[in-house]
């Protein structure tokens, strides 16, 4: 039996991890303020797990560093190597022995670790095949291997079959050099092709292998707990009922471990999939993290009225397709009970949305769409990128102006970041855009500059967005709805305990109230933190706050 250790690296670097920006929100620790780490569910791992254990008899376990961060009382290590040694590494690998050490990358910032995790697993485990997978290894895999020659192999796109395929190869090193799903140092350099081995019917992969996590070590996952509108926060699984997206956003890379076509499981086995996760671990909110689940929109209302009688809430994190929001749509979501939704709206001006992103979506159905989520009493949340190659200061200019006639509850402002295997990282790379390091990079700090716009430009408009349009302009102050606009602020004073602003316009909403001690307390707050720091000096002097 071969035994696989899952290694899922932190999605943060250690520099965001240690010392976050101002605009980013922050965790608390007996040894001061961290970087935000999510910790969604790794389904990729969970899928391989469910996967090779099913047709290998594999036995598997699974290490998620973003799991023990979160877990931490306080961060007592000199960098993240250090961390992964002293905590996990050194401790559990002799024991464990591994025949595979497998780690699993999906977003930049986490490249640095995954070369720091493979070189002290080879250290201390010098006998186990060691590979990585995920669209980092898929993308990265020329830098991978110029930095490290820790890695055996690296798996280019999904890992199902290529790993099934390796657990049963008596020579390994012989699979790794004649399969074309795995990387070698040698086929890297030599300009060899990859090719996905996609599993087109989904149903083959068996139900997710949840057993090699803790369940409530994801119940606190901020991607949850930020959804102001969201109860019952824990008890959350993550599920994925396709995979791949036929939309060319310019900004995306998913594409490159997915491809274009929309794989699905079927309907019979999301219902079993639900209804096990309900049974067997008292589920009760269901997170999707399909790309495009309103791919098939009469499969979707299928699959929310199996969450209607199992009496589930659905949590949609990657956000929904706008023009599959039709009327009839969110009152099925309403019924329900999902109150709030996430719309990747991206821009709010329609010459960056057709001709930079190339998403086929009018304003028009932006203002449909969160009007009839007003009606209906689902709160709104609209994620917008500014800073894209190709856009101009008119154009960011144009989605203020625009994003302010509409009466959504929140929005997330973000910096647009050229992801590896996006079509934005190639133009940026030839035309020399980038004046920064592109792999630790987030969607909070920008790395862009063209002819049209700076870092530093872009840096402070996606914060003066963020306060105008979620303070100054808030809808749900503006129209009277105090009490959903003061969890917004509310929300915003968790994640980041020093914001003037949301001290300051929660004071308003306790004022409303009558409740004129609170509002008093929360003014006091607000004017000694103005008092105390330039950067909220700056931005109450901006907007005309009487801070």
């Amino acid at each position: 039996m071969s035994k696989i250790l899952f290694i899922v690296p932190p999605a943060v670097s250690f520099d965001d991890f240690i010392t976050p920006s101002d605009n980013v929100r922050v965790v608390k620790k007996g040894t001061g303020s961290y970087g935000n780490v999510y910790t969604d569910m790794p389904l990729g791992v969970l899928s391989l797990s469910a996967y090779v254990k099913k047709y290998a008899g594999a036995e598997t376990r699974l290490v998620d560093f973003n799991v023990l961060l979160n877990k931490l009382s306080g961060f007592g290590f000199s960098s993240f190597a250090d961390f992964f040694r002293r905590s996990v590494l050194e401790k559990n690998l002799p024991d464990y022995s591994p025949d595979i050490i497998a780690i699993s990358a999906l977003f930049t910032p986490a490249y640095r670790s995954v070369l720091d995790i493979a070189r002290i697993c080879r250290e201390i485990s010098p006998g186990s095949v060691i590979i990585a997978g995920g669209a980092v290894p898929t993308n990265m895999y020329k830098e991978m291997f110029g930095e490290s020659d820790a890695f055996d192999a690296l798996c280019f796109g999904e890992g199902e079959k290529p790993l099934l395929g390796l657990l049963k190869a008596g020579d390994k090193m012989r699979y790794f050099k004649e399969n074309s799903s795995w990387i070698t140092p040698q086929k890297a350099f030599n300009g060899q092709l990859f090719r996905h081995d996609f599993i087109e019917n989904l149903d083959e992969i068996p139900f997710f292998d949840y057993s090699i996590l803790n369940p409530d070590d994801y119940g606190l996952n901020p991607a949850i707990t930020a959804y102001a509108a969201v109860e019952g926060k824990k008890q959350n699984f993550h599920v994925m009922t396709s995979r791949g997206c036929p939309f060319r956003c310019c900004f995306c890379s998913s594409h490159t471990v997915h491809g274009r076509k929309v794989r699905y499981h079927s309907l019979n086995r999301v219902k079993d999939d639900l209804t096990r996760l309900k049974d067997c671990y008292k589920a009760k909110t269901i997170v999707f993290q399909d790309d495009h689940l309103l791919a098939n929109k009469k499969r979707a209302l299928e699959i929310i009225n199996v969450i209607k009688e199992l009496r589930m809430t659905p949590v949609f994190q990657n956000g929904l397709t706008m023009y599959a929001l039709d009327r009839k749509m969110l009152e099925n979501l309403k019924d329900v009970d999902v109150n709030h939704i996430v719309l990747p709206v991206e821009s709010g001006s329609g010459r960056v949305l057709r001709e930079i992103i190339h998403k086929p979506l009018n304003l028009s159905v932006v203002k449909r769409v969160v009007d009839d989520c007003r009606e209906l009493g689902i709160y709104t949340t609209v994620n917008i990128l500014i800073g894209f190659p190709g856009e101009t200061k008119s154009d960011i200019e144009e989605s203020r102006l625009f994003l302010r006639t509409i009466n959504a509850n929140w929005f997330i402002i973000l910096v647009a970041t050229p992801l590896v295997g996006s079509e934005m990282f190639g133009i940026c790379l030839e035309k020399n855009y980038l004046k920064g390091d592109y792999i630790d990079c987030s969607f909070k700090s920008g790395i862009i500059e063209t002819e049209d716009f700076d870092v530093e430009y872009i840096h402070e408009k996606e914060y003066a967005l963020n306060l105008e349009l979620n303070f100054v302009e808030n809808s749900d102050l503006r129209l009277g709805d105090y009490k959903t606009a003061l969890k917004g602020f509310e929300n915003a004073i968790k994640a980041k305990n020093d914001h003037a602003f949301g001290y300051y316009y929660a004071a308003r909403c306790y004022e409303e109230f009558g409740e004129r001690e609170k509002a008093l307390q929360y003014i006091r707050t607000a004017k000694k933190i103005v008092s105390e720091s330039l950067f909220w000096r700056k931005y109450a002097d901006k907007f005309n706050v009487p801070l």
